[in-house]
């Protein structure tokens, strides 16, 4: 059996010789007996046991190839990097230039908006169109024309802010006020809205002598509560944006306080028409004199903020000189 088998192997691989083809069959005329050339050899039928032919190369060729290959894979990944950064600088610069190009309306449209919904009713609207009389129809058509100011304020902090906001969206953005503004912003809220109540209060009971007469509450209403729900509202505001550090936090208290001061003046006209006592006039004066000083304070915090601001970028530039 085993010579059997071995006769069969022997038949099997005298069966399978491959068969050599030449691409080219001129070169066998071109070549000497004794030169060593390398023949590329195709095999049409190779055995199971033979290992597939390879073709034979110096090794100066490969090294070459390899030497090629590499330089030219470091000059690819190196461009391909420098590309990529580009795209990134460029549409970043694109995007940022395009949000630019949408905050320039804001500019003009912000402060129309303030000055249709506050500025141009208070000042050109006539008195009587919104004062029928100590009822309560006066009381909520000045009502209406603070909510239409409050309208146009909460527009113009909205836009104030996409302003202030860096030209890059990804860069946050947190503006947090010191304690001492907040304490005095809170002080003269607390002692506008203190101030007149205790007046008004001390009329009524009789516990001031002094302030008589005493006021109706239609026309108390009438000169003061539109001035109480305008507190209420600044102080509102002022603490929303206290709470999500938005950088209008230092224009906030200026819009409203410009306005109150045009409220008050409102009331002391308001004051002839509904026969306020002479205490009352005298009242609201005291108010428009406080309000008008706080508002001087806050231009001067304006003021300071912009020299801190100013100090804060020049100090920048000198710290980084000095830690080079």
């Amino acid at each position: 059996m085993v010579s059997q088998g071995m006769v069969s192997l022997t038949k099997s691989l005298c069966i399978t010789t491959p068969k050599i083809r030449l691409k080219n069959p001129k070169i066998m005329q071109n070549l000497n007996p004794g030169s060593s050339h390398h023949l590329r050899v195709l095999c049409t039928k190779m055995s199971q046991w033979e290992p597939s032919p390879f073709i034979r190369s110096s090794a100066q060729e490969a090294g070459n190839i390899v030497l090629e290959k590499t330089s030219n894979v470091f000059e690819s990944i190196v461009s391909e990097t420098a590309e990529e950064e580009e795209k990134v600088d460029s549409s970043q610069t694109t995007n940022s230039h395009q949000v630019q190009v949408f905050k320039w309306p804001i500019w003009l449209l912000g402060p129309s908006v303030l000055l249709t919904s506050g500025m141009a009713p208070t000042l050109w609207l006539p008195l009587s169109s919104v004062f029928v009389g100590s009822n309560v129809v006066s009381v909520l058509s000045l009502i209406g024309l603070d909510c239409i100011f409050n309208l146009g304020a909460t527009l113009f902090l909205l836009m104030a802010d996409s302003c202030a906001r860096p030209k890059d969206p990804s860069v946050s953005c947190k503006s947090k006020p010191p304690f001492s503004y907040k304490f005095w912003n809170v002080f003269a809220l607390v002692t506008g809205f203190l101030v007149p109540t205790l007046l008004l209060f001390g009329s009524q009971t009789g516990l001031l002598g002094s302030l008589q007469p005493e006021l109706p509450f239609i026309s108390s209403a009438v000169l003061l509560l539109p001035y109480f729900i305008l507190l209420a509202v600044q102080t509102l505001t002022e603490i929303l944006t206290w709470s999500w550090e938005s950088p209008v936090w230092l224009v906030t208290p200026v819009v409203y306080e410009a306005y109150r001061v045009l409220q008050l003046m409102r009331g002391l006209k308001l004051s002839a028409e509904v026969n306020a006592p002479v205490w009352v006039v005298h009242m609201i004066r005291g108010l428009v004199s406080w309000w008008v000083l706080i508002l001087g304070m806050q231009l001067m915090r304006v003021a300071w903020f912009a020299g801190y601001a100013s100090r804060t970028t020049n100090q920048q530039p000198e710290s980084s000189v000095a830690s080079t």
